[in-house]
């Protein structure tokens, strides 16, 4: 059997208050395209399916078109919530639309959901596991469960797992392997304080598992624990980031192929830098080029009159505007002092500056131990 691996399509998206509905219609119409150029069998959607948890009427509507799309070509779908979705709106309809084999594990109802397809060699058995945190679940376990990795090993626990079989796994949080980290983007929930990481070594008795929540395409811990990666760029740091889809070839047990397949995007997002009038040239020569998301550093010494007003015209999807010469630089230095400052601190630190500077006042001592609970309860702040 054949599978695309998505994750991360954050419909209803706005990046520097642009709407991206439109780009990301194109690069969903590209991936159901794709599905048929390579003879799929199903798609796993690993989470973060909507941008927000209460989405937009155009989001809902796109991805109801999408889905809908991929059912009618008879493509069978495999979806979870992530931390952006609200598993109850995610999920609602869901059992209607398992009539139509799209199988939607909108939140952790007391067991992993496990769906079984048939093929040549045998049953394949695809898992469900919606995006926890420790909070959301322990009350339907006896065991005290702090963390993350404890909150995953749980759930786990509640189905059991031939190994003599195939498995495929959907997941939906930040796994580590060991001491190494995956790679970060700056448009992702930065993980903070440890608690929230999950160690792959849960994942030993799956086949393949499909995660989502980061956005770089990678594995961890092995080649078969992947993050596809975000269909889009939704962040300047992942401006040279190669976008793309894993294609997951499932034969008999052990036998695992994972193809990437490139995708382009609509508008690509750029970084680009040089004097004002120089860009402006390059600008005019690449039309298409012209029409990107981008991010314009402009590095002229002499103080240049409305920079926007002239740059505008011709890049009209510019989102970000900066100087970089000898004037700023010392400006820069002070800016990259204090976030290496900001970085250095604890959530609850940053939490006691700020409720000091809104109130003229510190915490108590009270106060300090009320929000200590707050932050572990919402599950791996480093105090």
């Amino acid at each position: 059997m054949r599978f695309l691996h998505l994750a991360d399509l954050h419909i209803g998206k706005r990046l520097n208050e642009f709407n991206l509905i439109e780009d990301q219609r194109y690069i969903l119409d590209q991936i159901v395209q794709l599905a048929l150029e390579q003879e799929a069998d199903g798609v796993l959607i690993a989470g973060d399916v909507y941008d927000r948890s209460q989405p937009s009427t155009e989001a809902v509507e796109l991805l109801d078109d999408f889905l809908t799309r991929l059912s009618s070509n008879n493509l069978v779908v495999f979806m979870i919530s992530g931390n952006h979705d609200s598993p109850e709106r995610l999920s609602f309809g869901s059992r209607i639309l398992e009539k139509n084999r799209l199988y939607v594990a909108g939140g952790f109802q007391g067991t992993l959901n496990k769906v079984t397809v048939e093929d040549d060699y045998g049953p394949l058995h695809i898992h469900l596991l919606p995006f926890i945190r420790p909070a959301h679940i322990r009350s339907r376990f006896a065991e005290k469960i702090e963390s993350f990795d404890e909150a995953v090993e749980a759930v786990l626990s509640t189905q059991e797992i031939d190994t003599k079989e195939r498995n495929i796994l959907l997941a939906h949080q930040f796994v580590v392997s060991g001491d190494k980290q995956p790679e970060l983007s700056d448009s992702e929930v930065t993980p903070v304080g440890g608690l929230d990481a999950v160690d792959a070594s849960l994942f030993r008795s799956f086949d393949y598992v499909a995660l989502g929540h980061l956005h770089r395409p990678q594995h961890i811990g092995s080649e078969t624990i992947r993050y596809s990666g975000s269909p889009l760029k939704y962040s300047f740091s992942e401006a040279r980031q190669p976008k793309s889809v894993t294609v997951i070839q499932v034969g008999a047990k052990g036998d695992l192929k994972l193809e990437q397949y490139s995708l382009k995007p609509l508008r690509d997002l750029r970084e680009i830098k040089g004097p004002i009038a120089e860009l402006v040239r390059l600008g005019k020569e690449d039309k298409e080029g012209a029409e990107d998301y981008l991010h314009i550093t402009l590095t002229d010494e002499e103080e240049i009159y409305d920079a926007l007003g002239q740059l505008r015209p011709v890049f009209p999807n510019l989102m970000a505007l900066d100087f970089e010469n000898r004037r700023t630089g010392s400006t820069a230095q002070a800016q990259i002092a204090a976030a290496e400052e900001l970085e250095r601190k604890s959530p609850l630190e940053l939490f006691a500056s700020f409720y000091e500077l809104q109130n003229g006042r510190e915490l108590s001592p009270e106060e300090t131990s009320v929000m200590e609970e707050i932050f572990q309860e919402a599950g791996g702040a480093e105090l």
